[in-house]
């Protein structure tokens, strides 16, 4: 059997690339904070894990390595979208040195690099073996100014982490790529879709990616993909993957 590990598994984009990578017949190991209440399948195997905190991190992949190797790693791990109200203002849009300082430990510390020191943990099991795949989850704010300077600075690295990692691993035929979602239906979205601020007519479910996840791991022509980042809803339309309600979601462009 397959195995995958999934950041950030407790909610949102990794709790559905989690469920979707274990419908797929993968073995899936979710970490997250509060992965332990987490509504998730049974045979999901649940790490709490505070992924700040490295000796947590080291922990649960010691645990992955105890009882499998590791085909698949999904960097989902992201604080960036809590807290965004500070002693009662919306301080999501304030200007860079109006921001405060909890929001990049959130997105830099909690995001890319929890994504480096996963990414190392799964290349020292995945290299020996000579093949895997590690998708960080990234968004266009890397691309274009989208409404706060370190959203745009942590999305930006996370590509850049991943081209060069993906540079160091080709020779041992492991691919890296970053993976842009689309609008997804996650729980804080459903949430502002229900007061009316936002349009999910062309929103994705988060099992969506995990979907699309599967189809990069299983893609023989994945390692032309490698250091690139791939749009899901595009990919799914080049290789017929559908979100669980049947729907092609539009890809999303700048």
């Amino acid at each position: 059997m397959r195995t995958a590990v999934v950041t950030g598994a407790s909610r949102g984009v990794g709790r559905g690339v989690a469920i979707a990578l274990a419908a797929a017949g993968y073995n899936v190991f979710a970490t997250g904070r509060s992965i332990a209440s987490s509504n998730l399948p049974a045979d999901i195997v649940r790490i709490p894990t505070n992924h700040l905190d490295d000796a947590q991190t080291a922990a649960a992949f010691a645990r992955v390595a105890e009882s499998s190797a590791l085909d698949v790693l999904v960097n989902s791990s992201w604080g960036g979208y809590e807290q965004m109200i500070d002693h009662g203002v919306f301080t999501w849009g304030v200007p860079f040195w109006e921001q405060p300082a909890h929001r990049w430990t959130a997105m830099i510390d909690a995001g890319v690099r929890a994504a480096w020191v996963c990414s190392a943990h799964a290349a020292r099991m995945m290299v020996p073996r000579s093949r895997g795949l590690i998708v960080n989850i990234s968004f266009w704010p890397a691309q274009k100014y989208i409404g706060n300077t370190i959203y745009g600075v942590a999305k930006a690295a996370t590509d850049k982490l991943t081209a060069d990692t993906a540079h160091e691993l080709r020779t041992h035929q492991v691919a890296v790529v970053s993976l842009y979602p689309g609008l997804v239906r996650t729980e804080s979205v459903l949430e502002a879709a229900a007061q009316g601020w936002l349009n999910l007519s062309n929103s994705e479910s988060p099992e969506f990616i995990g979907r699309v996840v599967a189809g990069l791991a299983a893609d023989p022509a994945l390692m032309k993909l490698s250091g690139q980042v791939v749009v899901a809803a595009a990919y799914a339309l080049q290789h017929a993957i559908a979100d669980i309600d049947g729907r092609q979601p539009v890809p999303m462009t700048l």
